[in-house]
Order: C-alpha cells, then sequence, then structure tokens
C-alpha cells in the first residue's frame, strides 16, 4: 500500500465530524466537490469503503469506523503540538496534566503528587472524573496521568499500563466533641454511636471500609456520603461525624486544627493506581511520580 496522504486523512476526519460533505466543505472554505475527491482518493489508497449514505448524510462504515478512531488520535495530538513546542522553545512552563479519579482521596492524591510540586515554572493541570472518562481522555494524550483506585482494565486499542504506587493504611478522625464521646468504649466499637461519614460508592475504598465494618460486625449511622476526601474532611471540622482518611493524606488535616484521632486501622487499607499511556511514559514527572529514571 502507498504512503498515507495525511491531507486526505484531514479531509476524511472533517468530514466524519460534521456529519456530511456539505458541512465539511463550508468548515473548510472548499468546493463539495473537491472535499469529496480527497475523500474517494483515501478510499481508494486504503482499499475501502469509509462512508456510506443515510438520509441527507453520511454515516461511517466499519471501515470507517476504525479510521475515524485513528484518526481522531492522530489530530487531536497535532492540536497540543503548538503549545508543546512554545513550551520546549521558551522553557517558561512544565506541563503535567493529571485525572484524579472520583474514588480517590483527594488528600492521599496530593501526598502523591508532592514529589514534582517544587519543579520549576510547573503548571499542574488536574481533572476529576469516572474512571472510563479518564483513560479515554489519557489514550487521546490529554491527559499524561491517571491516578485512581484500581488498574486499568485490559483493553489491548487503550495501550494503557498500570503500576500500583501506594498502600497506605486507614485512620479515622472526628470533631473534638465526637471523638471524646468516644473514649468511653473502645475503638472500633465506639463507632456504633457515632455518626459516620463515608465515601460515596465510586470509591474503592468505600468497599473496603464496608467489608471492615462488617467482619468487625458494626452498623454505624451513616450520616453523609462523600465522593472529595477534603470536602469530607471539611464537613467532618463542622461536626457532621467522624470519617476514614488514608495515612497518606493524614498530614493535610493539620490545617483543620479541630479534628483529632479516633483510631488507626491496620487491617484496611486504600490502594491508589499510577496509570498512564505509552506516549506519556516517557514524560519526566510521570517517570518521578513512579519512582524511575530516564533510563529506566
Amino acid at each position: 500500500m502507498s504512503q498515507l496522504n495525511y491531507r486526505h486523512l484531514h479531509y476524511f476526519w472533517v468530514v466524519a465530524k460534521e456529519g456530511g460533505l456539505a458541512r465539511a466543505a463550508d468548515r473548510l472554505g472548499m468546493a463539495v466537490q473537491t472535499v469529496s475527491a480527497q475523500v474517494k482518493a483515501l478510499e481508494m489508497a486504503l482499499g475501502h469503503q469509509l462512508f456510506k449514505p443515510q438520509g441527507r448524510g453520511l454515516v461511517l462504515t466499519e471501515a470507517g469506523q476504525a479510521a475515524f478512531a485513528r484518526a481522531e488520535e492522530i489530530f487531536q495530538i497535532g492540536q497540543l503540538i503548538p503549545a508543546e513546542v512554545h513550551q520546549a522553545a521558551t522553557g517558561h512552563r512544565v506541563r503535567l496534566a493529571v485525572g484524579l479519579s472520583d474514588g480517590i482521596s483527594k488528600l492521599a492524591a496530593h501526598a502523591l503528587l508532592e514529589p514534582v510540586l517544587s519543579t520549576p515554572s510547573l503548571k499542574l493541570v488536574c481533572h476529576e472524573g469516572e474512571v472510563e472518562e479518564l483513560l479515554s481522555e489519557l489514550a487521546l494524550h490529554h491527559l499524561d496521568l491517571v491516578l485512581a483506585g484500581q488498574p486499568a482494565p485490559p483493553n489491548p486499542n487503550l495501550r494503557l499500563s498500570s503500576r500500583r504506587i501506594a498502600v497506605s493504611e486507614v485512620d479515622w478522625y472526628g470533631p473534638g466533641q465526637w471523638v471524646s464521646k468516644a473514649a468511653s468504649r473502645r475503638f472500633p466499637d465506639c463507632l456504633q454511636e457515632l455518626p459516620v461519614l463515608l465515601p460515596t460508592g465510586h470509591s474503592a475504598l468505600r468497599a473496603s471500609v464496608d467489608r471492615w465494618l462488617e467482619q468487625h460486625g458494626l452498623r454505624p449511622q451513616v450520616a453523609g456520603e462523600f465522593e472529595d476526601s477534603a470536602l469530607m474532611a471539611v464537613f467532618a471540622s463542622g461536626g457532621m461525624g467522624v470519617f476514614p482518611v488514608s495515612r497518606l493524606g493524614n498530614q493535610e488535616l493539620g490545617l483543620m486544627r479541630e479534628l483529632r484521632l479516633l483510631g488507626r486501622c491496620d487491617d484496611l487499607h486504600e490502594e491508589v493506581y499510577a496509570i498512564r499511556s505509552r506516549r506519556s511514559q516517557h514524560h519526566p514527572l510521570v517517570q518521578r511520580l513512579m519512582g524511575e529514571d530516564e533510563a529506566g
């Protein structure tokens, strides 16, 4: 097969995104016939029909869907080139885009990112969301790294790799009024008498906490559920209840003087996985966070 013509691929990509030749021609500022000829040239080069008519527009064939998936990846990356070239030429910014899944402790995430926070001219961009959404953004190279409570599911099309970078015991904290009330009973039995704040079901930690409570025969009153551990700490400091938090993020609780340690759980853990793409594995800050040098 002859070498792929990326101009033809670009016209195909625009037609696919616009859903028709006329709209694509208008976006490109070209004649419909010219755009149509470019798409036909790509189809001839690839040896497969990429579009089929549907109503007044066009839809992708199965072959077209495969081509569009790669074209989307190629041109999304291309949109990043100007900014990355400018950064490389000027040396003004070192950009690191991190996705934080809804399920992980944001206090722990801050502690895990701490090794790169002193990087000169760092521009850190953090996105929160569902794991599946963040992994899609990572595969499209919109993110350099995703931190999640579980590894990426096997998917050869995404070409992602996962590594567990933290396993941390979980402790319980609360405002002084509730910790003092619990002093008459041993931990964790005292949780039976206290209002408890928990992570939502999105969190891998929530499943671990539920199992831990069941193992200890505890059914506490759940006063609130939160996706963000930092927000949970804020509500706890206001007197709403006691809550579990990874020791990895415990140092951040020093910012809230109202919170006191209620009890330690050496048999309850939070895990954090770092997930990266083939491209982002060469990012120097990603390598630092993963404990690798450039040669490794």
